[in-house]
């Protein structure tokens, strides 16, 4: 089977380990933890999810400057997660389910607890000094260049011990790996083969993008359109990053994509955040790149029926003949989506996302509606919202599962790492199984159809150009059998006429409250409603 093949085909959940179930009782969720739910992702039946691949963010051993982004070693499990031999079980779990595990691979920057990095700032001569981006200052004794930290600050530390500067694009705690050393790059490559050995099917790329830097650590320019209100320490959203994203890094991702070619039915996917023009070189020239560079495009433009069809049609255009495309609507670094749209309209976004040609992505609790948190800014733990002001922070979204109505929301016996969620006793897992028209229960019957439905995960799309400006509709079409998603992006009810409908009956309302057969080429849409309708004629 060719490794894409299984990934036209799924859905993909993330996990962020420290929030998803602890069972250990030190508050933080671990690999036990997620073996524990498995059977709520998918046990195989309608009682559960449904999805077909988890992606676990970094369970590596770490200080946990940045949560786990800040790797001490590759090879390994932070044992506030368990050891290789509960991620073994869990590997060995999830398959027995016909679940995929995909595991996040940092390759662009390690701790400076890393052994590697010990060496390479104990002296100017260790063999492992090229191993990271040293310079000097420069004459007039200034940084190196002006490039910022994406976390906040300057993106230069200085090491008194030897008397130069590194290069980090995060935390000072997290030092970049020079690509250009081909040492570096087979040092990662095994990284790689260690944990595909170990039988996971795919890594998520963490700014794959960012590996190679300019060979002159050119100065960047400004970016004249910032914000004037960016927080002070902001230096790198004050700048246009013209020195990411190089030509060559073409060359190492067939690299990377060469190493899980050598095994099974194993993808690659990438955080790539560029415009589409650049986006799409991700893909490679002959189908020699990753199998899934991440689409974020919806949730970085404005939540409207004209924008979102803009941004499905340029994405479908703008792929090559070999490329598939995907949508992600929440992860661990937004807020929330129901949040950031609101409720009403997160569970329409759950028919768009459960119905586009594409694989789709979702985050932990987004099925359950889950908001943001509510952090105090004395309980603010994420680096970004110490650095940058507590509106920053990315604990918002990372707050624990919430499973029941227990203390603690079933999530842990003792105080969780962050706040349990104020609206965990009647927005959880427990509950909403029981409320036959919860956020949940939506999910699973979208997740339960899309598996049974050949339409609407490998079909093919067709726009339709309703004159009401609110809505979004396309038929979906595979094997004679054709389905109708109409999705009304207002609070206000909506009447369309479709000239493609002129019988059919739904199959869900985003309300979960009403089915049957429909007769009219006119539909009736009430506010914040999505209609997914197999046509008859």
């Amino acid at each position: 089977m060719q490794a894409n093949n299984w990934l036209r085909h799924s859905v993909v959940y993330q996990i962020y380990p420290r929030s998803f179930k602890d069972t250990n009782g030190d508050g933080v969720g671990d690999l036990q933890g997620i073996i524990n739910k498995l059977d709520y992702l998918n046990d195989g039946t309608r009682n559960s999810l449904g999805i077909d691949a988890i992606w676990i963010s970094p369970f590596y051993p770490s200080p946990m400057a940045d949560f786990g982004y800040d790797i001490s070693d590759y090879c390994n499990v932070d044992p506030l997660f368990g050891d290789l031999a509960a991620f073994d079980r869990l590997v060995a779990e999830a398959h027995r389910r016909g679940i995929k595990v995909i595991i996040d691979y940092v390759p662009n920057h390690t701790s400076d607890q890393h052994p590697w990095f010990k060496e390479s700032k104990s002296s100017r001569h260790n063999a492992k000094r090229v191993w990271y981006i040293w310079r000097d200052a420069k004459p007039d004794g200034s940084l190196p260049n002006n490039w910022g930290s994406v976390l906040g600050g300057p993106a230069w530390t200085w090491d008194e011990r030897t008397g130069q500067y590194y290069l980090h694009q995060f935390l000072e705690g997290q030092p970049e790996l020079n690509w250009r050393n081909p040492e570096v790059r087979k040092a990662l490559l095994d990284v790689l083969h260690f944990w595909l050995k170990r039988g996971v099917d795919g890594f998520r790329m963490d700014v794959i993008a960012f590996l190679l830097k300019d060979p002159d650590l050119r100065d960047n320019p400004p970016n004249l359109a910032a914000d004037p209100n960016l927080h002070p320490n902001d230096i790198y959203y004050r700048q246009l990053h013209r020195y990411e994203d190089l030509d060559e890094m073409s060359e190492v991702i067939r690299e990377i994509r060469h190493v899980l070619d050598q095994y099974e039915a194993r993808i690659g996917i990438g955080e790539v955040w560029y415009e589409l023009d650049r986006w799409v070189r991700y893909f490679g020239v002959n189908n020699d790149g990753l199998h899934m560079p991440f689409n974020f495009k919806l949730m970085q433009r404005p939540w409207s029926a004209s924008s979102i069809r803009e941004t499905v049609e340029s994405l479908e255009e703008a792929l090559p003949q070999f490329g598939w495309p995907n949508y992600v609507l929440g992860n661990h670094d937004y807020a929330r989506l129901a949040s950031r749209i609101g409720p009403a309209q997160a569970r329409l976004a759950a028919m768009l996302l459960l119905t586009l040609r594409g694989t789709p992505t979702l985050y932990y609790g987004d099925e359950l509606g889950m908001e943001n948190g509510n952090i105090p800014a004395d309980k603010v733990q994420d680096p970004q919202g110490i650095l940058l002001g507590a509106e920053r922070t990315r604990d918002v979204a990372r707050t624990p599962m919430q499973w029941d109505a227990s203390p603690h929301a079933g999530f842990s016996d003792v105080e969780p790492w962050l706040p349990i969620s104020a609206d965990y006793q009647i927005r959880n897992v427990v509950e909403q199984s029981n409320d036959p028209t919860s956020t949940l229960n939506l999910y699973r019957k979208l997740l339960w159809f899309r598996r049974q439905t050949p339409a609407l995960h490998i079909g093919s799309t067709r726009w339709l150009l309703e004159s009401n400006e609110d809505c979004f509709c396309y038929i979906r079409s595979h094997a004679r059998k054709e389905f109708l998603v109409a999705l009304n992006l207002s609070d206000i009810a909506q009447r369309i006429v479709l000239d493609s409908l002129k019988r059919g009956n739904i199959v869900i309302s985003s309300h979960l409250d009403r089915d049957g057969e429909i007769d009219t080429p006119e539909l009736s849409l009430r506010p914040n409603e999505g209609l997914l309708i197999e046509l008859t004629y």
